[in-house]
């Protein structure tokens, strides 16, 4: 039984299809469940989820404003994974381009640094994704 995280974001996307081909085969997520017939997804990743619904312009969606790509302008949504590497290996397969490169990154967390393997990417819709692989700490330098 899939047990669902308090906050769960929902993108909106321009082709759902398209969309699911990126999150599941490329990235590794699994759908949960879905509706097809209202272009609905569920998907998780090791306790990662999201949503994606599939836009309709007539259909009284919550928008706040007018959808112009790339969505998700201002947002990043970091991903806590195992591993990034195979991710990499399957984005570099189709040459899927990454936003930045892949590189290990240390940020100041109080006293100590927090390390991370970073894999940065867009999907379809331009949603930025940054998968991170847990590095562990060290002393601040």
């Amino acid at each position: 039984m899939l047990t669902r995280n308090k906050m769960v974001p929902e993108l909106t996307v321009s082709n759902l299809q398209q969309s699911l081909a990126f999150w599941t085969d490329l990235i590794g997520f699994q759908i949960a469940y879905e509706r097809p017939e209202e272009g609905f997804a569920y998907l998780d990743f090791d306790g990662v989820q999201v949503m994606l619904e599939q836009y309709f312009a007539e259909d009284g969606q919550w928008h706040t404003g007018a959808l112009q790509a790339p969505f998700g302008r201002g947002i990043n949504f970091q991903m806590t994974v195992e591993r990034v590497e195979p991710i990499l290996a399957r984005l570099a397969a189709v040459q899927w381009p990454l936003f930045r490169p892949f590189a290990d990154a240390w940020y100041r967390s109080g006293e100590v640094e927090v390390g991370q393997r970073e894999l940065i990417v867009q999907d379809p819709d331009g949603y930025l994704l940054r998968l991170a692989e847990a590095l562990g700490e060290r002393p601040v330098r």
